[in-house]
This record gives structure tokens, C-alpha cells and sequence, in this order.
């Protein structure tokens, strides 16, 4: 009998923690396309979506931080150090050409 286990991800322990923090960035974003909708000052628009994209680089710092210290370490136990490294790099690389 095969079992369906769920992984264990490097978010896992604080999995509750990071879907708050979702769902207010979801919030965030409906706020933004409510001042769009009520033809808010630009300025105003534009301070709101770096709030967003602050707060969503608060959430790819964690998610990297549980990735290396859980799936990379577990990766390296298992012979698996230098592909998950580099699978680490681009992904950090994809971060930093945003914008």
C-alpha cells in the first residue's frame, strides 16, 4: 500500500506564519487596485506597491533562510550539496533581477 506522505518543506514549522503574512500582502493588493478604482494621487499608488514588494521580500528572505537550513542541509547529507547549490543561486538570482 503506497502512502501519500506530505514533504516536509523548510516553511513547514511556520507554514501559519507565512500564510498570515500572504494574506495580508493579498490584502495590501486589493488596497492598491481599490485606490486605482477611487483614482488615488500616484505618489500614493506607487508608495503603497513598494510596501508590497517590501513585504514580499520579507517573505523570500524567510523562505530562503527555512530552504537552505532545511532542504540544502538535508540535501548535502544526502550527496545532493552542489546541485541544490545551484539551484539555491538561481533562485536568489532570480530575486535580485526583479525590477
Amino acid at each position: 500500500m503506497a502512502t501519500s506522505e506530505t514533504p516536509t518543506r523548510g516553511y513547514t514549522a511556520t507554514k501559519d506564519q507565512l500564510q498570515t503574512r500572504l494574506r495580508r500582502i493579498e490584502g495590501q493588493v486589493r488596497g492598491i487596485d481599490r485606490m486605482v478604482e477611487d483614482d488615488r494621487y500616484c505618489i500614493d499608488v506607487l508608495t503603497q506597491i513598494s510596501a508590497v514588494q517590501a513585504a514580499l521580500d520579507k517573505v523570500a528572505l524567510g523562505l530562503l533562510d527555512g530552504h537552505v537550513r532545511h532542504c540544502v542541509a538535508e540535501g548535502a547529507e544526502e550527496g545532493k550539496g552542489e546541485a541544490m547549490s545551484t539551484e539555491l543561486m538561481a533562485a536568489v538570482g532570480r530575486l535580485m533581477r526583479r525590477g
